[in-house]
């Protein structure tokens, strides 16, 4: 793994990107998981928000990087609510993170193969793809619910590269999830970048061993 803290453009050919946290930003995820789903819970079964909060973070840790931690139709079916539907609901909170934009438009000219990779369920990829119109700026994109596994998981890679052919050792990749990033660098990704703002509501994140960046226009 190259540790240095610039990249080398010159020796990369693909760009793999994260998309929560890392092109866009996180706060919306974690307003709608942590606040806005507790409270609909609450309301619906009469609880006050606070038991809802408790109840439902005991699930959550259940699952936490697993492939049915980021499954909306999983939750669905556990909350017995339309997480689909709720998301639509709320997409226009969905923004980018700053410097992302920027980034994408310049990587467009540089040559390089632009390619996101989420965990986000289809569902979650398609409402926030037609809310900010990221597809324009990639050349490709795949959710890891076809896989069956989520990116944590080291053979999600090699799985990747079957659909998506890359060559770890001229690949540039860049997530904001440290256990995600470890499971990259087990599978030989050497250009490896852990973004420390994932939330621009929240202060800066450890991010380990990892060279690690604020937002990814600092890339730039």
């Amino acid at each position: 793994m190259n540790t240095a803290a610039a990249v080398d453009w010159s020796v990369i050919d693909t760009v793999l990107l994260d998309m929560d946290g890392t092109l866009l930003d996180l706060r919306f995820d974690n307003w709608f998981w942590q606040e806005h789903i507790p409270k609909l819970y609450a309301a619906r079964h009469s609880m006050a928000p606070e038991e809802a909060r408790s109840l439902l973070g005991g699930k959550f840790s259940a699952v936490t990087g697993t492939i049915d931690w980021y499954c909306i139709d999983h939750w669905s079916r556990e909350l017995g609510m339309d997480i689909g539907a709720i998301k639509r609901d709320a997409s226009a909170r969905v923004r980018y993170l700053p410097g992302a934009l920027d980034f994408l438009s310049r990587l467009k000219h540089s040559g390089k193969r632009r390619v996101l990779i989420t965990n986000a369920h289809p569902e979650t990829l398609a409402i926030k793809v037609a809310h900010t119109g990221l597809a324009q700026h990639l050349d490709a994109s795949y959710s890891a619910h076809p896989f069956s596994m989520p990116k944590e998981d080291p053979a999600f890679w090699a799985r990747l590269q079957i659909q998506e052919p890359f060559v770890p050792g001229r690949t540039l990749f860049v997530d904001d999830n440290v256990a995600v990033l470890e499971s990259a660098r087990s599978f030989g990704i050497a250009w490896l970048r852990a973004v420390r703002c994932p939330d621009s509501g929240r202060p800066a994140r450890d991010t380990g061993d990892f060279a690690a960046i604020d937002r990814i226009g600092d890339l730039l």
